[in-house]
């Protein structure tokens, strides 16, 4: 027994697995990446494990979509094989006399591929029956679409390498032969001693025999070395192959043929990464963390000097006429709320309430403010699907007549603009069916896909391509991608600039819609509107003296009035108001200095703030002309959500929990806060304001849906579910009375 159990330690897979955890542990990372994104403890909160399990590929989970996952999984896998085999050279020199070295290599250093590819196989297979809702026919097909383009993808590589075998044995074949003599006739005590950096006494040969390591003293150690460089050339062209097609892939991407999952293209960037730090370990040694610093440097360099600029911008705004570009300073945010200012698009806006009273029956109408949190496509399609329901039980399509203004953050504002614009579209085309599903499934598609596609093959790869919008010229990046596959979800209808919408919001067609960023300088918030409202900058001052409150929101109409603020377009303003953290870039904008603006729900995920603003400026005409305010609140989480409240459940917790209590508690924070405000302006206003709250709450804790811009079909029906659970029906209720 005991033999047994030392020839297993000693095996070749065995000992290259260990090995693995003993030497350039770096290439590790990427396979915790990829077994943690699949298993969902990776970026979860993102929804990335959705891009690997259920990968999409014209707009479907289909054969060919898995089919070109397996394949660049098959690529990564080979370049970490192939990479580690250069590394590793000096502990199996044994193979380099062997033929087919690299893949009697490959398989004996399988455990870990093995291991991988079982548990997505598993992972994939239970995601898609329990989550996707896939029948075993279609999990079938899937799982058969993966294995064909993994194979596919070692067979062509195996073929190569097979290839680069025979030209290196074709090479140094008489060399081998004429050892292999010499070493029959001499005495084998002459030869130096064996030095064994890796004991192996057992590898797997290419028919999966049992074999014994051959003797290689009487093989120099240059010529040795000589047969894996070889390789490494072959490696090279291989990967510079890849690097190209990843390039081509950028620069085509806008071709449907080409928007490849992004999976595909994380993991064939994964790969890429695999062999250049192979190759910066192999010829740099331990100069490769120097060189790396110096490029750095380098490109950081080329970035002051704006000789590159990787910066993602708002499409539609001028950011060329360098020498108009306002300062973004005290004096001149102080200037903006100026009482003139704030008196004149009080004005402005009056007009807009007068103009709303008049399409209204009563003669003092309830006035409906919408505020809708973000959430990434759940909070979409919760709030598109609230939408609907308001209009089909209570409102009979007229919600978009009697409401004045939507607000809010994120997804929530993107299924909101959704459906304004479709009801702005019904009033000259009867054909549009507000209460059709089809438009919940259109705000509902994946968004994730072409986001992460997009940050490997431009962001990262081939940063240069440019578009025209508005007469100016933008790089194409995450943020155009984003947009581009939401102008396709939505039909085009919401590419257009803000200013398209300002004579349906004058005559109070539809309502007017604000849309939110946070600057991430100093935390201010930026509005965008299709006219000025200076009003909501806070209290109105006539000097910046220290005892003066400061404006702590930025009114982006008339600040950029320079930059053509209103030829904004419309997809740009939502994804200012979405641009979650490293999911999508943020958007600078033509500043002195610059600045840059990110998710409005850093700042206000619920919208609540603008609304209470609005309504103590204008206090006295709405009590003079309304008979009530409500408050339609859509959350895309639970106000009074206990069961998130957890003990620390390891001793590292203690430590990281400080560290995170912003992230965890951010929006509580902004509940407390914002429900103190609503009391005291209730109270004053005489306690005429409602607010009617429709939360999305999952039937199990377990089945919420993600906060991502993929929803799963599971998690579809779990919101579809959720419109009528006990909160919103007692909610829809007290709505019906008033």
């Amino acid at each position: 027994m005991k033999k047994y159990i030392v020839g297993f330690w000693f095996s070749m897979p065995i000992q290259l697995f260990i090995l693995h955890f003993r030497k350039y542990q770096i290439f590790l990372v990427f396979w915790y990446i990829l077994f943690a994104t699949v298993g969902g403890t990776f970026l979860n909160n993102f929804g990335a494990y959705s891009l690997y399990l259920a990968p999409e590929y014209y707009n479907e989970v289909n054969f060919f979509s898995t089919s070109i996952v397996g394949f660049a999984i098959g690529i990564f896998i080979m370049s970490w094989n192939i990479t580690t085999f250069i590394l590793f050279r000096k502990y199996i020199h044994f193979l380099a006399t062997t033929a087919q070295p690299f893949l009697k290599y490959c398989i004996n250093n399988g455990i870990i591929p093995v291991l991988f590819l079982l548990y997505y196989f598993f992972t994939a297979v239970q995601y898609n029956h329990q989550r996707e809702l896939k029948s075993f026919v279609e999990i079938a097909i899937l799982s058969s679409g993966f294995l064909f383009g993994f194979l596919l993808s070692v067979t062509i590589a195996f073929v190569y390498f097979f290839s680069a075998d025979k030209r290196i044995f074709k090479n140094i074949g008489s060399t081998i032969v004429a050892a292999n003599k010499r070493y029959n006739i001499s005495n084998k005590k002459l030869l130096p001693e064996e030095r064994k950096d890796l004991r192996i006494d057992w590898f797997f040969s290419a028919r999966m025999h049992l074999r014994k390591p051959r003797d290689v003293r009487h093989y120099s150690e240059s010529f040795l070395d000589s047969i894996f460089k070889q390789h490494h050339i072959a490696s090279i062209i291989a990967f510079f192959i890849a690097f190209i097609v990843l390039i081509g892939l950028g620069f085509s991407s806008d071709m449907r043929l080409f928007q490849i999952p992004a999976a595909a293209s994380i993991t064939i960037f994964f790969a890429l990464l695999v062999a250049v730090g192979g190759a910066f370990s192999l010829f740099l040694k331990t100069w490769s963390i120097p060189v790396l610093i110096l490029v750095y440097i380098f490109f950081n360099f080329l970035y002051q000097k704006n000789v590159i600029d990787p910066r993602n911008k708002a499409y539609g705004i001028n950011y060329e006429n360098k020498k108009e570009r306002p300062d973004y300073n005290k004096d001149a945010i102080y200037a903006l709320a100026s009482k003139e200012n704030i008196d004149k698009d009080k004005a402005a806006f009056l007009q807009r309430l007068e103009a709303w009273k008049s399409n209204q029956v009563e003669e003092k109408p309830i006035l409906y403010l919408i505020n809708t949190s973000g959430g990434g496509i759940r909070s979409a399609n919760f709030t598109f699907s609230i939408l609907q329901k308001l209009d089909a039980v209570i409102f009979n399509d007229s919600l978009m007549q009697k409401a004045f203004f939507i607000n809010g953050a994120s997804g929530g504002l993107l299924g909101a603009a959704y459906y304004r614009e479709l009801y702005l579209r019904k009033l000259t085309n009867n054909t549009i069916n507000l209460q059709s599903k089809q438009y919940v499934n259109d705000i509902s598609k994946d968004l994730l896909n072409p986001i992460f596609s997009s940050f490997v093959s431009r962001d990262i790869i081939g940063p240069v391509q440019r578009f025209q919008q508005s007469g100016f010229r933008y790089i194409k990046d995450r943020g155009y991608a984003f947009e581009r596959k939401l102008n396709v979800n939505t039909h085009g209808y919401l590419n257009k600039p803000i200013a398209d919408y300002t004579d349906a919001e004058n005559k109070a067609i539809i309502p007017t819609m604000f849309f939110n960023s946070t600057i991430s300088s100093d935390g201010r918030k930026m509005v965008i509107c299709t006219q000025p409202v200076r009003f909501l900058m806070g209290s109105s001052t006539e000097n910046n003296s220290a005892s003066s409150p400061m404006p702590d929101i930025i009114d982006f109409n008339s600040f950029f009035v320079k930059q053509n603020s209103t030829q904004i377009g419309m997809l740009s303003a939502l994804r200012m108001n979405a641009t979650f953290p490293y999911v999508l870039p943020n958007v600078w904008l033509p500043t002195n200095p610059v600045i840059d603006v990110m998710d409005a729900g850093l700042r206000d995920n619920f919208g609540q703030e603008n609304t209470l603003r609005f309504i103590e400026s204008f206090k006295e005409w709405l009590q003079a002309n309304t008979s009530k305010i409500v408050i339609i609140q859509i959350r895309d989480r639970n106000i009074k959500d206990w069961d998130t409240i957890e003990s620390n459940k390891s001793l590292i917790s203690i430590f990281t929990k400080p560290a995170f209590l912003l992230q965890y508690n951010w929006f509580r924070l902004q509940d407390y806060y914002q429900d103190a405000q609503l009391d005291y302006l209730n109270e004053s206003y005489g306690n005429n304001i409602d607010v009617i709250r429709f939360q999305y709450v999952p039937s199990a804790k377990n089945k919420a849906a993600s906060l991502s811009f993929h929803l799963t079909a599971a998690e579809k029906k779990e919101i579809a579910l959720a419109l009528n659970n006990e909160i919103n029906i007692e909610e829809l209720n007290k709505l019906k009375k008033k």
